[in-house]
């Protein structure tokens, strides 16, 4: 009796141990440690053993540090006298995180709802533009990060409430770092900045992939070909890009006599303009030449008006008719 006890308890003992509600999946777990930046993840490494979280534990090494410290203060313990397990200390702890803020739970006749606390904004005055994440050459692309550029006002609070209440975005870490713009210097000698060139970036971690649009160096020949067709249908790129080099020539040339825009700037390729032009005027008088050949051996006469349109004269034709 006690053999089988002492089985029993091994066999459950080496049951896995509750998994979290609110866990990542393995694959966002695996994205979001290796956007850690470096210096977090060399104080990680220098962790004795007993110190890191097990190997199937849901909980980050920081997460692991924290759980055990509020166990061991005690602040884990409900009425029973029962600790809290790392699963269920994980859902509080993702619950408080992806809170939304300005709402508070009211009791109407027994029912739950959710209540607005303060002024409704419909409308933010703020733009999220989303740019492709930074992926080093020869690693794959991260589709659990997405990477924003937002104002410098915008804080980690804003980008997750904004992205769960516009587009209802599941967030599991957010990491923000500003960018100023360099000095430049203007006509006056002064020196100023650009605005444009000052911002925030923010990467954002995702619970769902979402995979970027391919960019064109990344496609094969032809679907670049079908991807530039769709675009100059669309929005006309070839015929702006043509229209713009006109305008630059056109204004900085516009006091120069006898101009005329060919459609080419480049030196090489208005060498090439020319000789097709060359070599067609050639081919032009070559055919003539032998059309004047051939119609001397008929015998056919030759005759040439010195103005364009005008009629053959009575001698002409009278000689025409012999």
């Amino acid at each position: 009796m006690q053999a089988l006890c002492r089985v029993a308890r091994r066999l459950y003992s080496t049951q896995p141990p509750e998994r979290a509600a609110s866990a990542l999946p393995k694959l966002a777990a695996a994205a979001r440690d290796a956007s850690a930046p470096m210096a977090v993840r060399e104080r990680r490494e220098r962790k004795r053993a007993h110190l890191k979280p097990p190997t199937d534990s849901d909980l980050t090494p920081s997460e692991y540090s924290g759980y055990r410290r509020a166990l061991a203060k005690g602040e884990l313990m409900d009425q029973r006298g029962r600790d809290m397990t790392e699963a269920e200390w994980l859902d509080a702890l993702n619950e408080r995180r992806t809170r939304l803020r300005g709402l508070k739970v009211t009791d109407n006749h027994g029912e739950k709802e959710l209540q607005v606390v303060g002024q409704r904004i419909y409308l933010p005055n703020i733009m999220f533009r989303m740019v492709r994440n930074h992926t080093p050459t020869g690693k794959p692309y991260n589709p659990y990060e997405a990477t924003f550029r937002v104002p410098m006002s915008v804080t980690k609070t804003d980008v997750r409430s904004y992205l769960s209440a516009v587009y209802g975005v599941k967030t599991t870490y957010i990491r923000t770092a500003n960018y100023f713009s360099p000095l430049y210097r203007r006509y006056n000698g002064a020196k100023t900045t650009r605005s444009y060139r000052t911002y925030k970036r923010a990467v954002v971690g995702l619970v769902d992939p979402f995979y970027y649009p391919q960019a064109m160096e990344d496609m094969t020949a032809e679907d670049r070909k079908k991807r530039m067709e769709w675009l100059n249908e669309k929005f006309a790129l070839d015929a702006l890009k043509r229209w713009r080099r006109h305008e630059l020539v056109r204004t900085s040339l516009s006091g120069s006599k006898n101009w005329r825009f060919t459609g080419h700037l480049r030196r090489d390729k208005i060498l090439k303009a020319v000789a097709r032009s060359r070599s067609r005027m050639l081919r032009e008088v070559e055919d003539v030449k032998e059309e004047l050949a051939d119609k001397r051996a008929r015998g056919v006469p030759i005759f040439s008006n010195t103005k364009r349109g005008s009629q053959p004269s009575k001698w002409r034709e009278a000689l025409l008719a012999n």
